[in-house]
């Protein structure tokens, strides 16, 4: 990876735009993540991760959803947020984006995962809502902070969802 990414230079640009970096052993970094086989060794976090994310379940779907299905994602969104659960996507199009929207509108809590680096998400419509997540939740990525997004980040991607949720 030193070869492919200039690291000094993304660590500088993490600090520029208040984006922590977590490791296993930083006190912040989520006890839940450390569980799974394969946790990521860095972590990139843009917002706060609290001890209450601990409480957190996963909301993930298709990304060409039905009106319907949008609906309803939004509902179990804002219901998950509503009863103190942190709400944890991807933030894609279709029901990602719509858990994310329905927690953000009851007040709740959501920690959206990236498959690109913090300051490149995807899709770029979802900026916005990137921005609004990190100031009530967290935005997180194991990427470097301006990596685009690669295919082969989705997967890994969704581990560190499966890891940061109780189901």
């Amino acid at each position: 990876a030193r070869d492919e990414i200039e690291v000094e230079a993304q660590l500088r640009i993490a600090s520029e735009n208040n984006i922590a970096i977590l490791t296993p052993v930083s006190p912040d970094y989520p006890a839940l993540l450390k569980e799974i086989p394969d946790p990521p060794a860095v972590l990139f976090v843009k917002g706060s991760l609290k001890e209450i994310d601990g409480l957190a379940v996963a909301i993930v779907g298709t990304r060409h959803a039905s009106l319907y299905g949008l609906k309803q994602a939004e509902m179990l969104g804002a219901s998950l947020a509503s009863a103190g659960f942190t709400v944890v996507s991807g933030m894609a199009r279709g029901i990602d984006t719509a858990a994310h929207r329905g927690a953000l509108k009851r007040g709740g809590r959501t920690i959206a995962v990236l498959a690109s680096g913090i300051l490149a998400p995807y899709p770029p419509e979802n900026k916005g809502l990137a921005e609004e997540i990190a100031s009530r939740g967290c935005v997180v990525s194991e990427a470097a902070p301006t990596m685009p997004p690669l295919s082969g980040m989705f997967p890994q991607r969704n581990r560190i969802i499966s890891g940061l949720t109780l189901g």
